[in-house]
């Protein structure tokens, strides 16, 4: 088995107190313990302490939820939700557990066929894009 530092090793760190605005692209494991106010993406595991609050969408290989989540979480790999978790977004991953007490308002996709996730997940990527467009839409009306 080939070492891949994403595996053991964290990548990246915001601490508690810490408030980052803006996207993030981040290359391997990135734990959060503060706050930030825009989508996260990463090429490995994502941990949101409990001290964390997210205010966007969050993309990586797998992830583990112990703050508040304001977005949706893709993950293939896996998403897990502690009690002490609030996420207020749609759900896309292969195998999902939710711990007693978490709060999660939104849509899950959890399947864990390939095929069928990837296609499911395709479908819900087609049907966002479709209502993000009517919003975009009915706003620029209501503008005139």
């Amino acid at each position: 088995m080939a070492f891949r530092s994403d595996d053991i090793s964290i990548n990246t760190f915001i601490g508690s107190g810490s408030a980052v605005a803006g996207n993030l692209k981040i290359a391997g494991f990135i734990t959060v313990h503060g706050d930030l106010d825009g989508d996260l993406e990463a090429s490995g595991k994502v941990i949101v302490s409990e001290s964390a609050r997210i205010r966007g969408n969050i993309t990586a290989k797998s992830a583990i939820i112990g703050g508040v989540v304001e977005g949706n979480i893709t993950a293939p790999d896996s998403i897990q939700l502690f009690q002490t978790s609030s996420v207020v977004g749609d759900l896309c991953t292969r195998k999902l557990v939710l711990e007693d007490g978490t709060l999660f308002h939104g849509h899950c996709i959890s399947l864990s066929e390939e095929t069928e996730y990837q296609e499911a997940r395709s479908q819900a990527l087609d049907k966002a894009a479709i209502t993000s467009s009517t919003a975009l839409l009915h706003s620029t009306d209501e503008a005139l």
